[in-house]
């Protein structure tokens, strides 16, 4: 039973935003989110009622898995029908393929799901764990008329609700940690919260949330260079099991015209293997045929990925490879929009 105050769910899988100084060593460990007011008492201030749920081995985000993913799932799924909103706190290394992932597992929602973290941890002076925790924990919190305003898988960092699956890490450095460089934010926050609503994903439809739980990995990323040795791409495609190749173009969605090449890719295609043209290029899309070099391309049926991101497009191939649909489903899902992942 839903209280008049939102209740919201704390989800921690790891993560700096977790971690504390271990006296007399200095060495970064987690803390119990059992305690998380006596770390941030502000948490008393908010309007809505916070309860947490930890990993039971919380991770380094590097060594995140689709069974971390499925694990998340499982919570959400679970603690669906009481809460208002849900809040991850996850390590910023890998944090937008999981907000990817979580997107496609995700089905109707109708509540916020707001992944977030923070570059320097809780305990330390200058940390922006504390503003990023808040402000997401707000915006999963933001209803009107009882009904959620936020119904998408997001991801905040900085004083930005990004769409999660639009998202890419741009710096280790410093705390605008992330960007969105096809998607507009959709919340900004200042003296306000300022919600972009005309950006929000409009789920405005009566079908019962879901969640999937199975995805494929035999997936392969293979980035484009200059002077690339070609036995690369021509050993990669022998792999027991390979299903899709995503090849991360040049510019617009180029690629060389090389013959031998070119033959490799048509030889990975016959053998069933789904070849996904992605750019490397932080913004802007893919438009086979616009030029000579993605004609080529085009016409061995490489399936075009738009403008999506390469965490969105590798989380999108395993979850449609995990639907187990045939080549030509497959190409048409991957080149449609299914929540809001590509423009």
């Amino acid at each position: 039973m839903i209280s008049k105050n939102p209740d919201i769910l704390l989800i921690y899988t790891g993560g700096t935003i977790g971690m504390v100084k271990e006296h007399g060593t200095g060495i970064l460990k987690p803390f119990s989110f059992d305690n998380i007011l006596k770390k941030i008492p502000e948490l008393q201030q908010l309007t809505c009622n916070v309860a947490s749920v930890s990993f039971d081995n919380p991770i380094d985000s590097s060594d995140v898995s689709i069974a971390h993913w499925i694990e998340i799932v499982t919570i959400i799924e679970h603690h669906y029908k009481n809460y208002s909103g849900f809040v991850i706190l996850h390590g910023s290394d890998t944090m937008s393929y999981t907000a990817s992932a979580l997107s496609f597992l995700l089905k109707n929602l109708s509540k916020p799901v707001i992944l977030t973290g923070s570059q320097l941890p809780i305990g330390h002076l200058r940390t922006d764990a504390k503003e990023n925790l808040i402000t997401a924990i707000q915006i999963a919190a933001l209803e009107e008329n009882g009904v959620a305003i936020v119904k998408e898988v997001g991801l905040y960092f900085e004083y930005k609700l990004y769409r999660g699956n639009r998202t890419t890490k741009i710096s280790a450095a410093y705390f605008n940690a992330f960007h969105s460089f096809n998607y507009p934010e959709l919340v900004q926050s200042g003296v306000e919260l300022d919600v972009l609503r005309e950006n929000l994903w409009k789920n405005e439809g009566n079908i019962a949330f879901f969640a999937r739980k199975i995805m494929d990995n035999n997936v392969a990323i293979l980035k484009l260079f200059p002077g690339m040795n070609l036995s690369v791409l021509d050993n990669l495609i022998t792999i027991t099991g390979l299903k899709v190749l995503i090849l991360e173009t040049y510019g617009s969605g180029n690629a060389p015209a090389d013959t031998k090449f070119l033959k490799i890719l048509d030889s990975a295609r016959q053998k069933g293997i789904l070849i996904i043209n992605v750019t490397q290029c932080a913004g802007g899309s893919v438009k086979m045929g616009e030029y000579n070099s993605s004609s080529e391309l085009k016409k061995l049926q490489v399936i075009n990925g738009k403008d999506i991101t390469i965490e969105s497009a590798l989380c999108k191939a395993m979850y449609l490879l995990g639907l187990k649909l045939s080549a030509d489903a497959f190409r048409t899902q991957f080149e449609t929009s299914i929540c809001g992942e590509i423009s």
